[in-house]
């Protein structure tokens, strides 16, 4: 082993190794100075306006209650019953979930009265690599999806890879590759980009596709911009007004390019603007939002006590005529220990399952 060691050896002790050591050492040290500070991930770019703010994340129709029974917070393990009636979305009349999750492994099962099935499998190798499955069959479709994500979280820098329904089986590579990475250039400003590689068959040719993202956060206000594949600009922009009032705009613009429209001259541009805010009570929360579609949306959720909360969600659509209600009721029962472990938890700073 020595002797095997020792041959090797040439390969470090030289001095375009040490060269490039002393260079890679250097270049750690300057930016180690710079006090860089990890910027998020991509697909968290315009996180505290398109999930905080904003009401996509958030807005559901009809009547909706959740039941949910906590076992355990250390490891983590709890089951709940949903129940739907009248939801124009993909919600089914009864669905059942089960979750556990401890500091490295993180799992939820997810089963519909329609036969949709979801699952969620995530590990976290060590502090900066995660691992993350989620796989889904619907009833109705022809293939299900499988999506497998590795994301690495550096001091200054995030990067990430993901593959969807990735498959060797018709004799070569097929589904869906995505690979990004975002990095701090000062301590508020971060540039990344995404890079998308698919082939639906290998009787089709491979696709790939190109994103470029901006980050800016400044005091108290954070601005991001995306340049995406086929011609897809957004914007974003998120401001704290005050410790309990946070207010956001959201810009999408699309240019489409077809034969009708060259011929008229130039690329169709499609473009929507939202804006929103969000209020924190004592013991609730209100979001409102109105955009340039003429959609006028608000969301209220009201925690009645301790174990119960009520949402009310409502949206109204000038141009189309049209109004929409959802009322959503949620119980969770825990017991005295449950919630007396769930405290020490926080207090101590657990860490947590890695969703």
């Amino acid at each position: 082993m020595a002797d095997f060691s020792s041959a090797l050896s040439f390969m470090t002790d030289n001095s375009i190794a040490a060269a490039i050591k002393d260079a890679y050492g250097s270049f750690s040290d300057r930016r180690a100075a710079l006090g860089l500070s990890n910027p998020g991930t991509v697909d968290n770019i315009a996180r505290e306006v398109q999930k905080e703010v904003l009401l996509s994340n958030f807005m559901f129709t009809g009547l909706r209650a959740d039941l949910t029974k906590v076992f355990g917070m250390s490891p983590l393990f709890r089951i709940s019953h949903a129940f739907a009636m009248g939801s124009q979305g993909n919600l089914p009349p009864y669905a059942f979930s089960a979750m556990y999750g401890t500091s490295k492994v993180f799992m939820q099962g997810n089963f519909g009265s329609d036969g949709a099935l979801a699952a969620v499998g995530n590990y976290r190798w060590n502090n900066s690599l995660v691992t993350k499955t989620n796989t889904q069959i619907m009833p109705d479709a022809t293939q299900g999806l499988m999506q497998i994500d590795n994301d690495y979280t550096g001091s200054d820098f995030s990067a990430s890879l993901k593959a969807f329904n990735p498959s060797l089986l018709e004799g070569g590579l097929t589904g869906i590759f995505v690979g990004s990475y975002l990095q701090s250039i000062t301590p508020g400003l971060a540039l990344g980009f995404e890079a998308i590689w698919q082939r639906q068959a290998l009787s089709s040719r491979p696709e790939t596709a190109l994103s470029y993202f901006a980050k800016y956060r400044g005091t108290g206000w954070t601005a991001s911009a995306q340049l995406q594949a086929q011609g897809t600009f957004a914007a974003s922009y998120w401001r704290k007004l005050s410790e309990k009032v946070e207010a956001g705009v959201d810009m999408n613009l699309q240019f489409a390019q077809n034969a009708a429209t060259s011929l008229m001259g130039g690329p169709r541009r499609d473009g929507t603007t939202a804006i929103g805010a969000k209020y924190d009570f004592r013991a609730s929360t209100f979001r409102a939002q109105v955009d340039s579609a003429g959609k006028v949306s608000c969301l209220l959720e009201k925690r009645i006590a301790q174990p119960i909360s009520l949402t009310f969600a409502g949206e109204i659509d000038h141009l189309k005529q049209q109004a929409k209600l959802g009322l959503a009721v949620s119980l969770e029962i825990a017991g005295e220990d449950v919630m007396e472990l769930q405290e020490k938890a926080e207090a101590q700073g657990a860490i947590p399952p890695p969703f």
